[in-house]
Parts: structure tokens; C-alpha cells; sequence
């Protein structure tokens, strides 16, 4: 990541966190009173999304850290919680939401993290399973070489049993996760795609071997894995790559290893749409057949949507069987067709999902005592 603009809130000018940061940084620090300045000085740039991969505020979370997933009524929604770590992200995919979703996009650190282990601490003193990530507003692992933050979070995770902590990217740079006691509390995921997407749409990520390298290398070090194919994008004979992308992960990971593998066509909201066509004039994923789903976002036509995941999903099952699949906002038509039931006939996606996170990381329930 290249920082060029380093900013600095008055109101956390004296946390350590923000000291440390700014140490590891060979650019002067601009202290601010208030960041209205700072978000007009990013939106008057002629590509306010490109500027702000290079500007970095640090801030504090002035709300809640933890929080429920935006899902919607009308989709089958995971019931996952978001550890909200900071914003944006120095990589650049031509379908991330976050460039319509913040305005103006910009790369925002959070350092009152005595605040976020308190959070931490309530949860984890809970009776229920919980299902926590911080790979919904950012990338998991860019923050690391300047705020340790995975060295906080993966023992904190390690020392109790009612939680998961799941860290999803699509960087390779693992090499510090081999010294932190996890105790398998904390799911390393990966963002997957077919090595055409990649290279077409995700703009600085890692590759696709990259990704299965580091994926093997996590589990070396015991930690269990899970992989998102989402977006998945629909095109030419894309059937036939995605299946040489499961082969290849299986090739690599050991299916027993693996807590979930989710899937997830491309959708978007129509504000994305412009952002698109200017930013990324050679791509062609905004022109696919879509209609308006019931979130008001662009989704591919149900029936193609539906004829692609019957065939991932079949390429997934040749090989690893019991592998726990599910969709990221599908509706129950959508499962039944391609998996065969609802998440309701097994208690609901919440309960599926909490039960695999007890199976391989090893988080219970508290039991109540009559």
C-alpha cells in the first residue's frame, strides 16, 4: 500500500496506537480539527475513489464496533457480525460496492481499540455462538504491517470459546500469522475468482496461486479456512474456469479443513453502474442480462443465476462432498433448486453456520443450568 497523505484527528493525536502508526510512515503527519476539509480536499480530486487509496485518516470509532450485516428481508442472510476496523481499501475491483457505498471513499483507521476489546469482552462473556469478521467494509490483513492488529485480535479470539473471528482478503502476505495462538478460533477466508477476473477486474490483488499458497500455508499452522466465490461473474464458458478453480483449491486444502465455501453472483446497486464505465472503461461485467432484484440491486436473471451455481455446486460436491456450501442473499428458490432444500429445513443459515463453527473451531453454546 502507498500512502502519500498521512492524516491525524486532534482528538486522538495523543493515543499511542496513532503515535506507533504514524512512526512507520516516511511522510509528515497533518494534524486535523474536523474532517470536513479533508473529505472536500478528496472529493474535488478528478477520481476521488483513486485519491483516496493513498490517503490515510486516523480516527476513532465514534459508534459501535460490532455490528449486524446489512442483509435484507427478502434473502436468506447469514447472520454474520461485522468488527468494524476501519474503511476502503488500496485494492482496486471494478465491482467493490465501497466505491459508491462511502463518500468520499477514503482509508480510515480506528485506534481506540481499548473500546473495541471491551466490545470484544461483552461478546465473548455471551451465552451464544457469534460469527464475527472484519472483511466487510475493508480487506482483513492490509492494516497489518503498521497496526499489528491481527497480533491483538487472533489471541483474543484464542482464549475464549463462544466466538469465531473470521479474516477474509485477497492479499497472500501470511507469513505473520504463524507466531499468534489462535486455538482455531480464528477462520482465515479468502475472496476467490477465476484467474480471468482477477486479472481483468482486481486491480493489485493477489493471484489466484498466491491465494491457494497462502490458504496451504494457514493450514499448516492449524488454522481452519473457508473461501467466497462472490461475485461470481458470469460469462463466456466462466462454468468451465470456475471448475478448474474448485479443482484447484482441493488440489491444495484438505476438504475436512474447510468451515464454509460461500457463493455469490455479481450484483450491484445502479449507482455503481457510472462509477464502472468511468473508472474501468475496458471491463464488461455491468453489461450482463440483469434485472432489479428485491433489494433494488442489479442481479443476473434467476434462471441463469440458478443454472451457473447447479453447476459450481456440482463441481464442488464431485470432490469434497460434505463440504458446507451456502449463498451470500439468495432466495429459498434459489436453494432449493441448486442444493436441494431451504436453510430453514436445517434451523435456518444462522443455526447452519453456527453449528459448523462448533464442529471446526471448537466454539460452544453456553448450556443452561436449571
Amino acid at each position: 500500500m502507498r500512502i502519500k497523505e498521512l492524516y491525524i484527528d486532534q482528538e486522538i493525536v495523543d493515543s499511542p496506537l496513532a503515535r506507533s502508526i504514524a512512526r512507520r510512515f516516511d511522510i509528515p503527519a497533518v494534524i486535523v480539527a474536523k474532517d470536513t476539509a479533508l473529505y472536500r480536499r478528496i472529493s474535488s480530486a478528478p477520481d476521488p475513489i483513486q485519491k483516496g487509496k493513498h490517503v490515510l485518516y486516523l480516527t476513532r470509532n465514534k459508534g459501535a464496533f460490532i455490528k449486524k450485516c446489512p442483509g435484507t428481508r427478502s434473502y436468506n442472510c447469514c447472520g454474520y457480525e461485522i468488527l468494524h476496523i476501519g474503511t476502503f481499501c488500496h485494492m482496486d475491483c471494478a465491482y467493490c460496492i465501497l466505491q459508491s457505498y462511502f463518500h468520499p471513499p477514503l482509508m480510515q483507521f480506528f485506534v481506540n481499540h481499548d473500546d473495541l476489546l471491551a466490545e470484544l469482552d461483552t461478546i465473548f462473556k455471551g451465552k451464544d455462538i457469534r460469527r464475527i469478521g472484519t472483511g466487510e467494509f475493508t480487506d482483513s490483513f492490509i492494516w497489518d504491517p503498521w497496526t499489528d492488529l491481527s497480533q491483538q485480535l487472533i489471541p483474543a479470539f484464542g482464549r475464549q470459546n463462544r466466538a469465531v473471528l473470521e479474516l477474509k482478503t485477497k492479499t497472500a502476505d501470511v507469513n505473520r500469522l504463524q507466531r499468534f495462538d489462535h486455538n482455531r478460533k480464528t477462520i482465515v477466508s479468502w475472496s476467490i475468482n477465476t484467474p480471468r477476473v482477477i486479472q481483468n477486474e482486481e486491480r493489485r490483488t493477489a493471484s489466484l496461486s498466491a491465494r491457494l499458497n497462502a490458504a496451504a500455508q494457514c493450514e499448516v499452522w492449524g488454522y481452519p479456512v473457508a473461501f467466497h466465490f462472490d461475485p461470481i461473474i458470469i460469462y463466456d464458458n466462466c462454468e468451465t474456469e470456475y471448475e478448474d478453480v474448485i479443482r484447484r483449491i482441493f488440489a491444495r486444502i484438505s476438504a475436512q479443513n474447510i468451515v464454509w465455501i460461500s457463493l455469490g453472483t455479481f450484483r450491484f446497486m445502479p449507482s455503481l453502474k457510472p462509477l464502472v464505465q468511468k473508472r474501468f472503461p475496458d471491463s464488461k461485467i455491468i453489461y450482463g442480462e440483469f434485472v432489479t432484484g428485491l433489494d433494488g440491486k442489479m442481479r443476473y436473471f434467476k434462471p441463469i443465476r440458478i443454472d451457473v451455481y447447479q453447476k459450481i455446486v456440482a463441481s464442488i460436491r464431485r470432490l469434497a462432498p460434505g463440504v458446507l456450501i451456502y449463498y451470500c442473499m439468495e432466495d429459498d428458490e434459489v436453494w432449493q433448486k441448486t442444493l436441494g432444500y431451504v436453510p430453514d429445513d436445517n434451523g435456518g443459515l444462522d443455526r447452519m453456520l453456527d453449528e459448523q463453527a462448533a464442529r471446526l473451531c471448537g466454539v460452544s453454546e453456553m448450556k443452561n443450568e436449571d
